[in-house]
């Protein structure tokens, strides 16, 4: 009986203590999880902080992109002041707080109530645009990231080949081939000096005349004479190696690859059509429909440059040519001044008058790339020049050819490997070969297969062979 009980006992005094372990053990747990806890909602109040520093980030750029870049610049004045610690300097200036943000809102109420606000509407002739529907956390952010901005001055030089002139090194390697040339004579001298010699010695070992006072001359005529079968036979194949040559020369003649005419003004594509990646089109704005290119006008160029003057003494240079085109003082808010000074360009790729050749019904209609003729321009440093044909075959994309580029041969090679299609006409699908397909198709189906037996139909199966074609 008292063996039981003390069983019992037990059995209850490890029941308790097993509840007072585990209690424990929850304090335990109950506090670390406490501590965890506050770790995580500490992190994620971080991350919130840290999202919004982001987004503020992220919202000021935007917002100075889309509301103040047009005519702001960060550390330039343009068509208005700069915008860097512009509100230091409305703080400096004695401006009553928050007059910024309601000169933001609309500069002429923050004009008529701050004195400050109102000297600085007399900075520009240009009024400022009102931007009632930006609070003034959306303004804060524009500041905010416009200050958290930082200078970068480009390195001089930055317009590469374009630039100005290159200080080529001067060799010192040319007194040395001098040097070298003189000694040859004199090598070429002395042997055949020492070559007489044992002639005349060997001569009058073995008993024979030799003639003193024979020269070189009487020697040499001596020599083709005893070997005229050979003389004859070099004689001959040197004149034809000339006719050849001359032949070959005359090809040619009027063959202008590498052709690069000096420009007025520097103008590298690298920069504004790979860096900046600004569009063919935006510039040769008539390629789609004109039989040229064109060239930018003035007023294109002040488009970005009214803003953009450059960073370096070379850049302002080129840039300042386009203000004086344009009639354009920069200085201040800038102005236009009424006189302008016209840009001479040089034509680069110039045809003979009896080729005609349209730029639209390539690019439009047949869907040309600019790069299949003038090369990857985004990555070209210098102005513009007539591609060689194995440059324009590295570009990638382009149909290899092996004319010379701007021949007649270059053209046709370059129309019987052009596609129209993949496939039948009608899967084109924009009308212009409509007319064709239907003649075909009613007219002579048989050719019409002949053509699709490659799979394609090319400019050359539709006529582009025809002399009618380009020549008036």
């Amino acid at each position: 009986m008292n063996s039981h009980i003390s069983t019992k006992f037990a059995f209850v005094e490890k029941c308790f203590f097993d509840v007072g372990l585990t209690v424990f053990y929850m304090k335990i747990s109950s506090s670390q999880m406490f501590r965890d806890l506050s770790k995580w909602c500490f992190g994620a109040l971080t991350l919130l902080l840290l999202t919004g520093a982001f987004n503020a980030q992220a919202q000021g750029d935007a917002l100075f992109k889309a509301k103040c870049a047009t005519c702001h610049q960060i550390f330039k004045d343009g068509t208005g002041p700069k915008l860097f610690e512009a509100r230091q300097k409305w703080s400096d200036g004695g401006a009553a707080e928050g007059s910024i943000f309601q000169w933001v809102n609309n500069w002429s109420n923050a004009a008529a109530a701050d004195p400050y606000a109102q000297s600085v509407s007399t900075w520009s002739e240009t009024a400022m645009t009102a931007f009632p529907d930006l609070s003034k956390e959306q303004i804060t952010s524009i500041f905010d990231w416009v200050d958290s901005q930082e200078e970068v001055t480009a390195a001089v030089g930055s317009l590469g080949g374009a630039g100005g002139a290159s200080v080529e090194q001067e060799s010192g390697l040319g007194w040395v081939w001098i040097v070298l040339a003189i000694v040859f004579v004199v090598v070429i001298l002395a042997v055949g000096g020492v070559r007489r010699q044992l002639k005349s010695a060997s001569a009058e070992m073995e008993g024979e005349a030799f003639d003193d006072e024979m020269t070189y001359t009487d020697e040499l005529k001596q020599w083709a004479w005893s070997n005229r079968k050979f003389v004859a036979l070099g004689i001959v194949a040197v004149v034809l190696g000339l006719l050849v040559t001359l032949f070959l020369s005359l090809y040619s003649i009027g063959l202008v690859e590498n052709y690069q005419p000096s420009q007025p003004i520097a103008f590298p594509h690298s920069v504004h059509a790979g860096t900046n990646g600004i569009d063919c089109k935006y510039c040769h704005n008539s390629v789609t429909k004109s039989k040229t290119a064109g060239l930018p006008t003035v007023n294109v160029c002040m488009n970005c440059h009214k803003q953009v003057s450059g960073t370096t003494p070379e850049q302002q240079e080129q840039i300042q040519k386009i203000y004086d085109a344009a009639g354009y003082d920069p200085s201040g808010a800038g102005k236009y001044t009424g006189e302008t000074k016209e840009i001479v360009w040089n034509k680069v790729h110039v045809l003979p008058d009896h080729v005609y050749f349209n730029h639209s019904q390539h690019v439009e209609v047949g869907g040309v790339d600019c790069k299949q003729c003038h090369g990857d321009m985004a990555s070209m440093t210098e102005t513009a020049k007539v591609q060689t044909v194995e440059e324009l075959n590295k570009v990638e994309g382009n149909i290899q050819l092996t004319k010379t580029t701007l021949t007649m041969g270059w053209c046709i090679e370059c129309h019987k490997e052009k596609e129209i299609s993949n496939g039948v006409l009608d899967t084109k699908k924009d009308g212009y070969y409509d007319e064709i397909h239907k003649r075909l198709m009613d007219g002579d189906k048989e050719l019409y297969g002949k053509y699709l037996e490659d799979g394609k139909v090319t400019v050359m199966e539709l006529g582009g062979w025809e002399c009618a074609k380009c020549h008036y």
